[in-house]
């Protein structure tokens, strides 16, 4: 048998809960779960998932707030035409 040890780790006890739901409808516990969970970030070099925040660059902020600005602006013309946008792109 391998040699193990115990560890204790602080959650939330409904995300316990839904876990061990979850994993028990999987055929696994919690334990086996957090297993494949570290064997996996060991396999590869890290979280075995992406972790990032979903927030925009400064660069992309600042296109969307332009983007936003003139979606309001009453003086900039739209469109709902293709033909017609490019008409006026060739000018």
């Amino acid at each position: 048998m391998a040699n193990t040890t115990n560890v204790t780790v602080r959650m939330d006890s409904d995300i316990k809960k839904q876990c061990e739901a979850l994993y028990g409808e999987l055929g696994i516990n919690l334990t086996t779960a957090i297993n494949v969970f570290l064997r996996q970030s060991l396999r590869v070099g890290g979280f075995p998932f992406d972790v990032k925040l979903d927030q925009p660059n400064r660069e992309t902020l600042a296109a969307m707030l332009e983007a936003e600005r003139i979606a309001k602006d009453s003086s900039v013309k739209g469109y709902d035409d293709l033909d017609e946008l490019f008409a006026d792109l060739k000018q």
